[in-house]
């Protein structure tokens, strides 16, 4: 199946000159959807992954239902003041400002195999953010799964060491 089929490019949203990758249409298609979380799953499953973590938003959309259909546990990664219990967080840099993330300090075991996911790979502060928490939690990273990843703008070099996975990808 020709998953990019399912993606719409949106001109200048959400500002001029940004070419938007909108993955609803893929989410509204039940085949394609499925399709695109057992690639995830075959994933997961070849690297024997013990848990799933996933970044808001769009990491809940694709990675709760690979978590659900292998029978094992998710774990959100939040922004601040979202999550009711103690958080470890990771303050990182953007272009034009910061970013933070927390995750429950409870919610990866020392020694379990992760497997993160998210929608899109673009400059990689978010997953690289991710791991810095999982890994601070003795957790092991085996691997990191997106739907889209956006090879311009290199995420992929703050990954090197970990086996990624890119459903489709765009130059």
């Amino acid at each position: 199946m020709d998953l990019k089929q399912y993606i719409a490019s949106v001109q200048d949203f959400p500002k001029e000159g940004i070419l938007f990758r909108d993955i609803t249409p893929l989410m509204a298609h039940g085949e394609a959807f499925k399709e695109a979380c057992l690639v995830i799953e075959n994933f997961a499953k070849e690297k024997e992954a013990d848990i799933i973590v996933g970044p808001e938003s769009r990491g809940f959309i694709f990675g709760c239902p690979v978590a659900y259909s292998l029978g094992i546990g998710f774990v959100p990664v939040r922004k601040p003041n979202k999550l009711p219990r103690e958080t470890i967080s990771y303050k990182y840099d953007l272009e034009y400002g910061s970013n933070e993330l927390h995750m429950h300090k409870d919610g990866i075991q020392p020694g379990q195999k992760v497997l993160i996911v998210d929608d899109l790979l673009a400059t990689g502060g978010t997953v690289e953010a991710t791991i810095k928490m999982v890994e601070d939690l003795g957790g092991i990273v085996v691997g990191c799964a997106f739907l889209i990843e956006l090879e311009g703008l290199n995420g992929r070099e703050l990954l090197k060491g970990y086996d990624v996975l890119s459903v489709m990808s765009y130059e």
